[in-house]
C-alpha cells in the first residue's frame, strides 16, 4: 500500500518498508521479503560503525551488485528500500523513496 508508488517504476523488482524489529510492513516483488530483512541488517551494522567513527545514525544506503542495484533510505525507525535490475536509472525510484519516507510521519513510533 505505501510501497504503491515503487511498484510502477522502470526496472524496480523487489520493495520493502521495514519496522523497527526487521519485519517488512509492507513488501513488492518476488524478494520483497528477503529485502527487507537484509537492509534491517545491514542498517543495524552500518549504525554500530556509524556511532564508532562519530558519523551518527545512517540515512542512506546504496549498492551495486553483479544483476541488481539496491537503495533505501530511513524515515526515523522505519526502513524503506528497493532493488532495482542493474543499470536502472536510480533518480525516479530516488525521488520516490524520499518522498515515501516523508509521508511515514504518521506511523507509530517505538520509543521504547
Amino acid at each position: 500500500m505505501r510501497i504503491d508508488a515503487l511498484r510502477s517504476l522502470p526496472g524496480v523488482i523487489a520493495a520493502a518498508l521495514v519496522c523497527p524489529d526487521g519485519l517488512a510492513l509492507d513488501s513488492h516483488g518476488e524478494g520483497g521479503d528477503v529485502l527487507a530483512a537484509e537492509i534491517a541488517s545491514l542498517r543495524t551494522t552500518l549504525d554500530r560503525t556509524g556511532r564508532r567513527l562519530g558519523a551518527g545514525e545512517v540515512t542512506r544506503i546504496a549498492f551495486t551488485s553483479e544483476r541488481v542495484e539496491v537503495v533505501a533510505v530511513t524515515s526515523g525507525q522505519f526502513l524503506l528500500g528497493a532493488a532495482m535490475l542493474r543499470g536502472s536509472d536510480t533518480r525516479a525510484t530516488q525521488q520516490a523513496l524520499a518522498r515515501i519516507a516523508l509521508d511515514l510521519r504518521d506511523l507509530p513510533r517505538n520509543d521504547a
